[in-house]
């Protein structure tokens, strides 16, 4: 079975689509700054160079249109006819309490995205329009939803809930939700499989690290507790997320200042995290370059978000009442050692003991623990599009 995996934005368009019987990528690519001037589509056929097109992108049928464009083309493409694609796979951000697992979809189910706009106002618009234009273009197969917070519906009411006036949740479901789901989820059962037992019988602790950051406790492979929370602000230090913060900051800076909700969302979402902190970037490689020329502030942010990652780790630990295995994953947990290692060191009360040159690896799945470690230390890159590439084939087979 051919899946198509799309990942709208507002004005961008992420794709991949899979040969789901031996789960290889066919093809994959992007469309850049749709609506806006200066339009683009990258495209890569296997591991072979992108190729990119520039082209007049006035809206996501457009895009998708130049998507199947390229997939069918006749010196580069990877389908005779895009009839070859027999389901597709839409990334969705926000679920609220609806769903716990992935969905095919119908009308109710893009009633109850369009209900959780509130909840996602930049995310589940996009993600709505590309539903909306690919099942325009491709009436004729099987459409399914994969929901960012689904994996982390099973959170018991103690962990989800805040202590707001609990009327706060009854009228407009004020309570933690969490994000990267469909992350977790992926990287905990490779983690299952790479330790050769079943996920049912693990607690699992798993660290999506980028610039977007957070931790999940995953106890007999369901989530129990995870860092972000009503939005993806909550948690860890990210790259330009401040994370955890004591909200009377905020009404202290608007006293302070006579910032508006605006401002203070820009704030605390844009201009904060390690980018806030260091005033050098929100990316690790220039903050870890700076801090070894001797930027203190640079030094700074990186100690602070490894000791924030730490505490979670810590505190998922006595959730579960113990771990088996800790993995770090994304961009930041896949390829930096020295991150991994700073994190690692203070956790040997839990049993983490790292073997440093089994941690020297970038991208690839290792279990870096050293020999005779309570807690596995896991590296496994992600990969959400083929997690929802197989959720989708195993609702349009069932």
């Amino acid at each position: 079975m051919k899946v198509l995996v799309i990942n709208c934005g507002s004005s961008s368009l992420k794709y991949q689509v899979f040969d789901m019987k031996t789960e290889t990528v066919l093809a994959k690519g992007n469309v850049e700054r749709i609506g806006i001037d200066g339009a683009f589509l990258k495209y890569r056929r296997g591991e072979e160079t992108a190729i990119t097109v520039e082209a007049e992108i006035p809206n996501h049928e457009v895009a998708i249109r130049l998507v199947f464009d390229a997939l069918t083309n006749a010196e580069y493409g990877v389908l005779k006819d895009t009839a070859e694609i027999e389901a597709v796979g839409h990334r969705v951000v926000h679920a609220g309490e609806k769903y716990a697992s992935s969905v095919l979809i119908d009308d109710d189910v893009m009633t109850a995205l369009r209900e959780c706009i509130d909840l996602a106002p930049l995310h589940n618009p996009p993600n709505i329009t590309g539903i909306e234009v690919a099942q325009k273009l491709m009436p004729n197969v099987k459409h399914v939803a994969v929901f960012d917070t689904a994996f982390h519906q099973t959170m018991p009411d103690y962990a989800y809930m805040y202590a707001l006036p609990y009327e706060l949740y009854e009228q407009y479901r004020v309570r933690r939700y969490g994000f990267h789901g469909t992350s977790h989820k992926y990287v905990a059962e490779r983690a299952a499989a790479l330790l050769q037992r079943p996920l049912a019988e693990l607690k699992i602790i798993t660290c999506h690290l980028g610039n977007g950051a957070s931790v999940t406790a995953v106890d007999k492979g369901k989530s129990v507790d995870t860092s972000m929370g009503f939005a993806p602000l909550e948690g860890l230090i990210m790259g330009t997320r401040s994370g955890d913060l004591d909200p009377a900051v905020i009404t202290f800076l608007q006293d302070k200042d006579g910032l508006t909700s605006d401002q203070v969302n820009t704030l605390l979402n844009k201009k904060s995290g390690v980018l806030g902190i260091s005033g050098v970037s929100n990316d690790f490689r220039s903050l870890e370059e700076a801090s070894q020329a001797g930027n203190k502030r640079a030094t700074l942010a990186m100690d602070m978000f490894a000791y924030r990652v730490r505490k979670y780790i810590g505190a998922y630990g006595a959730a579960m009442g113990g771990v088996d295995a800790i993995v770090f994953t994304a961009g930041l947990g896949e390829n930096s050692a020295s991150m991994r290692q700073k994190i690692c060191c203070g956790l040997e009360f839990l049993g983490v003991e790292i073997d440093p040159n089994k941690n020297d690896t970038r991208g690839k799945e290792i279990d870096f623990s050293a020999a005779g470690a309570k807690v596995h230390t896991l590296l496994v890159p992600t990969n959400e599009e083929l997690m929802i590439a197989k959720d989708t084939v195993a609702l349009v087979k069932a």
